[in-house]
């Protein structure tokens, strides 16, 4: 039998200057709501909406330590105390809840997985909410790209295996939310990403000579992106 989905409130927002994609996602019967990786500019537009719809922000969660912007997750944290900054354990950074890969967390009545998903960073975490038949793939998987590997103990091959292995095992017809786009597109799927992909249809030879001569600018913001998103978002943190 079949089962019954969920009701959710679900909201993808973009931040224009990094192209960063902000997700909120709330359980409709108990309005408990998460945050994935907000940015410090838009916490203003962010804590108005959840506001507004009413919901009980409990986690804020960064898929990785940032280089490109700041997290909005320290400034969110002074808003709604009663969330939790939520991180990988092999990021290198604080928080106050590190992801367990073997426990869920929970929003109300949904679910949300975590698979440690490294090769951009070591730390990279994709979400995976089986309620909304859907992956946050961060800075992993992006649609027809992935991310960087030449800086934050970024490494070709562990990417390259972080998605095979483990996001594009999820089923076909789940939609990919990633980190970024630049080209206006808003999901994907893991079918689309499979079959389409340029880099990722690639043999694991063919991926890392290509990510190896991309040759790209570092970040503008990565030095003072880096330190901050080590810290939350902010440059002290309460230990409470």
């Amino acid at each position: 039998m079949k089962a019954v989905k969920k009701p959710f409130i679900f909201r993808q927002l973009y931040e224009k200057m990094t192209s960063t994609y902000t997700y909120i996602i709330g359980c409709e019967k108990t309005r408990n709501a998460i945050i994935i990786d907000p940015v410090l500019e838009t916490v203003d537009r962010d804590s108005k909406y959840i506001r507004e719809m009413e919901l009980n922000l409990i986690y804020g969660i960064n898929t990785h330590v940032h280089a490109d912007h700041v997290t909005g997750t320290g400034e969110l944290r002074k808003l709604f105390p009663k969330m939790k900054s939520v991180l990988s354990p092999y990021a290198g950074g604080k928080a106050d809840l590190f992801i367990n890969y073997d426990k869920p967390l929970k929003a109300g009545e949904l679910g949300f997985h975590f698979r440690s998903t490294p090769g951009h960073t070591n730390g990279c975490s994709t979400i995976i909410s089986h309620d909304l038949e859907a992956c946050f793939t961060g800075d992993t998987l992006l649609i027809r790209g992935c991310g960087r590997t030449d800086f934050q103990g970024g490494n070709a091959e562990r990417l390259y295996k972080s998605i095979y292995e483990q996001i594009f095992t999820l089923p076909d017809h789940y939609k990919v939310y990633p980190g970024h786009d630049y080209n206006g597109v808003h999901n994907s799927t893991i079918r689309e990403e499979k079959m389409f992909n340029p880099r990722l249809t690639r043999s694991l030879k063919q991926f890392v000579e290509i990510m190896d001569n991309l040759n790209l600018d570092h970040p503008k913001q990565i030095d003072r992106a880096v330190p901050a998103n080590l810290n939350c978002g902010v440059f002290e943190m309460n230990d409470n």
